[in-house]
């Protein structure tokens, strides 16, 4: 028997066992599928958007990233995040009520930074659990005519990324490998690694926001597992378009790139929340990254759209896509 490595299950299991489960009702506009970030249901004219996300890595700040991830993913559909729901499960025998009040605390004040509702969920102690687990579904609302998906770019389309990579995979190997890197690397850089969680942060609430006000975007994408070059593939894969992707113009963090370098990792395919991929003409991807940059969000061209399908660098070469995630690849050899 084979079993599967840890991180996502491959889109070509999964999207084979999905394609089974019929949507039976007309109010479903985005059902799961290669790419989406959230599903769509519109019962009325206006769209209510949801997703969900479990968190298993940082544990420390794990209420703040749940809210974070599945904000990114409503956002990222053009909706407004507004409600939070989290299942949590905790560990026997080492959970205090003093931990459980610290985690409901960052739950309530990650959501309060974006003006959401914690309005429910289910917390428990949990057998045979080596850490805590934190599942989370947001959702929001919007109208129909603004809503993004990731299968609306096409030709002629310039794609951007926010912030560069990869701002969550950083801060995770930071914070989960602290007692080995605090012994080769000094503690002003371990902190800077490990602060990135918020500066420059793994939430894109701002920038989605910011896109939805421009016309002319057609698709935004939060990446995540897999890296910036699986959420590339994501992108395309949505649109059905190929994309020819700039490689000098990808910004890699360079706390990313020493600690890369110091587990042997690639850059482009670890854990990425924190930047925001967006489908735009070509004036409304230069009147975008105008905008972004009034608000201190760096961002720039990484991509064209162009004939046929796939991912490829501008040599020519093909772009990988990682089945599983870079972390989950140290996390295993460590």
């Amino acid at each position: 028997m084979r079993y599967l490595p840890a991180g996502k299950v491959s889109w070509d299991l999964l999207g084979g066992l999905l394609h089974r489960q019929r949507l039976g009702h007309p109010e479903v506009l985005v059902g799961p599928g290669p790419g989406e970030d959230a599903a769509v249901v519109d019962p009325d004219g206006r769209c209510l958007v949801a997703a969900t996300d479990p968190i298993t890595f940082a544990a420390d700040a794990i209420g703040y990233y749940a809210v974070q991830v599945n904000a990114n993913d409503v956002a990222a559909m053009g909706a407004e995040p507004r409600w939070f729901l989290a299942t949590i499960l905790l560990p026997e025998g080492q959970t205090t009520g003093a931990s459980v009040a610290d985690l409901i605390d960052q739950l309530g004040s990650a959501c309060r930074q974006i003006d959401v509702d914690l309005i429910g969920g289910h917390t428990e102690i949990t057998s045979g659990l080596k850490r805590p687990i934190v599942v989370g579904t947001m959702l929001g609302l919007v109208d129909r005519d603004r809503l993004v998906t990731s299968g609306g770019a096409g030709p002629g389309d310039r794609i951007i990324l926010t912030k560069g990579v990869a701002v969550e995979g950083t801060a995770v190997i930071a914070r989960e490998l602290f007692s080995y890197l605090k012994d080769k690397y000094d503690s002003e850089f371990i902190e800077r690694c490990k602060n990135l969680l918020y500066n420059p942060g793994i939430g894109v609430v701002r920038e989605a926001r910011t896109a939805v006000e421009v016309s002319g975007i057609h698709a935004m994408h939060d990446p995540t597992e897999g890296g910036l070059a699986t959420g590339l593939w994501e992108l395309a894969d949505a649109s059905q378009i190929s994309l020819v992707v700039l490689r000098d113009r990808i910004f890699i963090l360079p706390e990313t790139d020493r600690l890369c370098r110091e587990f042997g990792l690639d850059p482009l395919g670890l854990l990425a929340s924190g930047a925001l991929l967006i489908a735009a003409g070509e004036t409304a991807a230069d009147r975008l990254i105008g905008a972004l940059g009034e608000k201190d969000i760096a961002a720039d061209v990484i991509a064209r759209v162009d004939a046929g399908r796939g991912v490829r660098w501008d040599d020519g070469s093909v772009v990988p896509r990682f089945e599983r995630d870079e972390l989950n690849r140290l996390f295993r050899d460590s």
